[in-house]
């Protein structure tokens, strides 16, 4: 018998694969009903994140926003709508301007902030009508309801790909945060006893790869496999 392959292992849910929420800071939400100034009252790296976050405190209530770069403690924030288009203010990006670098979008109005959140990245408000077309980091132009919150600026962190790693080590305990493996082996790098695509002296998986053009859509991903040449007719 072979050994379970690493989606296998993963689906188990092993400590292995799962991540330490136990060292996680809190999740970076917009509250609901959320309206006023509040003040940047810490800045701090947040394991498991690319960004670093920042805690804001209202007259009432203290919440986690993932920083914008430039932002400073003792800054006042607005949320609400209404706000000045400024640096780490939270509005409806229906009264945002054309051109303005935005992130942590809402995908659905009230759910926190879904999009743009990774270091150094931001999207651009292209155009407002009945929806919000905004310019993603990839260069897709994707739209929003008008209603969906989002926060002014970009999301802080953006050096973070231009110092190396340096050592494994380092790599390991970064992913390790991320519930990901810091190095992936190909399986047909693998033993038999590994992975079905293992053993052989040439990188062939074994057996045939590709997907039949009649498979369901589900499974109808990957390498598809070539139309049958017909023959063509002879003119008489």
């Amino acid at each position: 018998m072979g050994k379970r392959i690493i989606p296998q292992r993963r689906g188990k849910g092993s400590s292995t694969y799962r991540s330490p929420s136990h060292r996680h800071k809190g999740q970076p939400k917009y509250p609901r009903g959320l309206k006023g100034e509040g003040t940047i009252v810490d800045l701090f790296h947040a394991p498991g994140r690319t960004s670093p976050m920042a805690k804001v405190k209202y007259e009432t209530e203290q919440f986690l926003i993932i920083a914008p770069e430039g932002i400073r403690v003792g800054q006042t924030v607005q949320a609400g709508s209404g706000s000045p288009i400024e640096l780490g203010n939270i509005l409806p990006i229906g009264e945002i301007s054309e051109g303005t670098m935005i992130y942590n979008i809402e995908a659905v109005p009230g759910d926190g902030g879904k999009f743009i959140k990774t270091a150094g990245t931001s999207g651009m408000v292209v155009s407002r009508g009945k929806d919000v077309m905004v310019q993603m980091p990839s260069g897709v132009f994707k739209p929003f309801n008008p209603r969906c919150r989002a926060t002014v600026g970009i999301v802080a962190g953006s050096g973070r790909t231009e110092k190396p790693f340096a050592k494994a080590g380092k790599k390991y305990h970064t992913y390790r945060s991320k519930a990901k493996r810091s190095f992936k082996v190909k399986g047909i790098a693998m033993n038999p006893v590994n992975h079905p695509h293992g053993g052989g002296n040439h990188p062939h998986v074994g057996t045939q790869s590709s997907v039949s053009w009649h498979a369901p859509p589900g499974r109808k991903v990957g390498n598809i496999a070539p139309k049958k040449k017909t023959k063509k007719s002879r003119r008489k």
